[in-house]
């Protein structure tokens, strides 16, 4: 699904990532990188090749867009070095866009190991009209575009059925990312008026309102 935010042009992706179609960047939020190794670390019975399953995804949507920027809204590792390191070198390696990581509050990985990678690190980045953080800020005269909450939409149907999706949560100055990682899970979110969630399966994004 194709949106327009301050007259800049962006595709929402099944995946979760979305572009930027004007200034070629893909934006990912919350891949978590190692957290299945550290479930598996403490004895979770994750199979060893969920953890490839994030690099595929990561692969496939570069490979789809072909970005000039690969921006990550933070919270790309979850927690300290592991296994999953090697993983993130050997894609790095494929990768021809530059890399930049938005350091979220997962994000304590010594700076110096990324910027030894080529991967340029900030807090923040102010773009045109256009704020990227990781934590959801608000800041006069400036659309936010963040992540860090996971956010998910209900879907309910006439026969009590229920459905709960990953969305892009959409407010009149913000733009929160869902979670890209695998078993990172949801915070389900309720719309107020002039708020949208653009609710993402398997292979599409659809838009829900408020009716």
């Amino acid at each position: 699904m194709t949106i327009n935010l301050q007259n800049q042009t962006f595709e929402l992706h099944p995946s979760g990532a979305a572009f930027w179609k004007e200034e070629k960047i893909l934006l990912i939020s919350d891949v978590h990188l190692g957290k299945i190794s550290h479930f598996r670390k403490f004895g979770s019975a994750v199979p060893h090749k969920a953890m490839h399953a994030n690099f595929l995804r990561l692969s496939e949507v570069v490979g789809k867009f072909h970005p000039k920027i690969v921006c990550f809204l933070g919270d790309l590792f979850h927690s300290d070095l592991n296994s999953e390191w090697n993983l993130f070198e050997n894609w790095l390696d494929a990768v021809k866009a530059e890399v930049v990581l938005i350091a979220g509050n997962h994000d304590i990985i010594s700076p110096l190991k990324y910027e030894e990678l080529g991967v340029k690190i900030h807090s923040e980045w102010q773009l045109k009209d256009f704020l990227l953080t990781h934590h959801p800020e608000s800041r006069v005269g400036l659309f936010n575009l963040c992540g860090h909450i996971h956010p998910g939409y209900r879907l309910n149907g006439i026969a009590k059925q229920s459905l709960k999706l990953p969305c892009f949560f959409r407010r009149k100055d913000q733009l929160i990312f869902p979670a890209f990682g695998e078993f990172t899970g949801n915070f389900m979110m309720k719309l107020n008026d002039e708020e949208k969630a653009y609710a993402i399966t398997q292979n599409e994004v659809i838009l829900i309102e408020n009716s």
